[in-house]
């Protein structure tokens, strides 16, 4: 955006700081407007017929932007949440455990959905409920952050959950 003196067309349509029209005028007499009231001249319509220039604070206008375009990311970035999985053990230890757990918590709050899934290693597919009870012990310790999309489920010789975070009201 071209800014006082790098503006080169003349003459131009002048906007006032309030938004009222101030008319057609030279550059010349734009640029004293505008450094009478102690603000930028920017030309925001360079192709109209004539061109449009407003007497705004320019470093303002700047800033208001790009907050609003971090805004608009940040909120883009929440919908696109990630998938994480975690690969859990029927026969899963108190320290490993935890530290899953712990792991599992900070992707939450975050604001990622969770995978868990439990692997069966030969005669582990005799006692899947082992299994079971492990992800609904892990769900259970989540629940005042989360809640099941989809409760435990076997497909073959892996059993999976979904965990997503609760929405903050």
């Amino acid at each position: 955006m071209l800014v006082n003196n790098q503006i080169k067309v003349s003459p131009v349509l002048v906007i006032g700081p309030n938004g009222e029209q101030a008319g057609v005028k030279s550059i010349e007499d734009a640029l004293t407007l505008a450094s009478y009231a102690g603000l930028d001249l920017v030309l925001l319509n360079p192709n109209g017929n004539p061109p449009v220039a407003k007497i705004m604070d320019y470093n303002k206008y700047r800033y208001e932007k790009q907050k609003k375009e971090k805004e608009a990311s940040k909120k883009q970035r929440a919908n696109k949440s990630e998938l994480k999985e975690f690969r859990l053990s029927p026969v899963i230890d108190v320290g490993d455990f935890e530290t899953k757990l712990k792991n599992v918590t900070k992707y939450l709050l975050k604001g990622d959905r969770i995978k868990l899934s439990i692997r069966f290693k030969g005669r582990q597919m005799a006692h899947t409920d082992l299994g079971k009870e492990v992800l609904e012990k892990f769900a259970a310790r989540l629940e005042d952050i989360s809640t099941i999309e989809q409760k435990a489920k076997l497909d073959g010789r892996s059993m999976t959950m979904l965990l997503i975070p609760k929405k903050e009201k």
